[in-house]
Formats: C-alpha cells, structure tokens, sequence
C-alpha cells in the first residue's frame, strides 16, 4: 500500500494534504523518516507512526448509540435530525446504521462501514432476533401472548413470524413486555400491539443478535464495540 493512501484511510487529511505531511519529515516507517509519498509498505507488518504517534491500521469501525427519541435513522435529511449528527467525531469513512428505528424509538443501533456484517444482521433468512421494551396500553390476555407467539397477522400476506414474550407488568389498562422478533418489517411491533388489540405508548430496543444496550450509555450517546464484542456478534452470524 502507498504510504499516502495509508494516511488517507487513517483520515489524517485529503491526499494532497497527507503529501505535504510526509513531505515534512513528519511520518516515519520502521523508525526511519519516509519523505515520499508513493512509498510502499505492508500495512499488517510495518510500524507507521506520525510525530511520534504509532498509527494502527484500520478500515472497519464499529459504535454502539443509544438512539434517543426525535431522531430519524438515516445518514442524511433535509428536514430531520439524523443520528448520524449525534456521531460528529467518529473515526471512520462512510459509517451507516444498521436497520432502522422509527423517529419516537429508542434504544439499541449499530454504527458501522462494515457492509458484510450489516448485510447479514438484516438478512431475512439469518432471522437475527431483535427485543424491545414495550409499554402498551390495553390488555394482556394469555390468548394474546400465544398469538404473538404463533405469529399474527399485521395486513402482509404472511403471518408474523413467532416471536417470544416476556411479561414485565400489568395493570387492568397497560401492560408493559419484553418481545423478541426475528424480522424487521415496517414498524413491525406497533403492528403486532395493535393486531392483539393494543397501542404502543414506548419502545426501546434494548438487543440485537447478542449484543446489547450497555446501560451505561447515556440516552443520545455513543461508543465504540469492543474486541470482544465485535468478535461475538461475527461469531453469532
């Protein structure tokens, strides 16, 4: 790899200002000041370090945001915040979420350029189960918890697939649940609620696959995976 495109990717500049760094004497490879910027080197093997700082080479980055409410899940709007401005200095070229949440959701989003991975988080034939905290108000019947469990009809020419419910609380009007789906169909929990009856008043999503929420992020907040979790989520798909 040239020695430019190296810094480049580190998104140490533009191309031509990456040439006037190393031009300057400011990048070393191997301890050895390189001042051309057509150099080659084995970005896996050699050490690269620019004033003094050793510079790891990465193309793929991954974040953890907790969406907050009032957001839309897209990389740019012209009338809408995006949750991509909630993300100004992330390290990384052409970050993307993963999926969609709708504008009044919460919760669990994945940041990532990683296409690959992102195409196979989204897969309908992966089926990568997905929970969300749900607050609804109306009743909770156990007649209305097999239903979603069997699948429900939400006005698509197939039924849900099954999904799998957790009773948190219940009162006589509301009840609040943690449900599992396997699909991501077009507001896909607020129709299986209605379908049974009910209305959603919050959703969160709190997992993907196995990876989930830290609740330690604050809301609107932002972080990077971790080894291992960027090693557990490739190793569950």
């Amino acid at each position: 790899m040239r020695l430019d495109k190296f810094l480049c990717d580190m998104q140490l500049g533009t191309r031509s200002q990456v040439r006037e760094i190393i031009k300057k004497g400011l990048v070393s490879v191997n301890e050895t000041i390189v001042r051309h910027p057509d150099f080659k080197l084995d970005e896996g093997k050699d050490t690269v370090t620019y004033m003094g700082n050793a510079l790891t080479y990465k193309t793929l980055y991954y974040y953890m945001l907790h969406k907050p409410s009032g957001v839309v899940t897209a990389t740019k709007d012209n009338h809408e915040p995006t949750v991509m401005e909630l993300l100004p200095d992330a390290e990384g070229k052409d970050l993307f979420p993963v999926g969609r949440l709708d504008k009044d959701t919460e919760g669990l989003l994945l940041i990532t350029n990683d296409g690959d991975l992102a195409h196979k988080l989204l897969s309908p034939r992966k089926h990568v189960p997905k929970t969300y905290y749900v607050e609804c108000n109306g009743e909770l019947s156990k007649d209305s918890i097999v239903q979603l469990e069997s699948g429900v009809d939400i006005g698509d020419a197939e039924l849900t697939l099954p999904a799998k419910v957790k009773r948190i609380s219940q009162s006589e009007h509301s009840y609040t649940i943690e449900l599992t789906i396997v699909e991501g169909r077009f507001h896909q929990v607020k129709r299986m609620i209605q379908a049974i009856g009910g209305t959603v008043n919050y959703l969160k999503r709190v997992s993907m696959g196995n990876l989930s929420l830290d609740a330690a992020l604050p809301k609107g907040s932002y972080r990077p995976l971790t080894e291992q979790e960027i090693f557990e989520l490739k190793q569950f798909l």
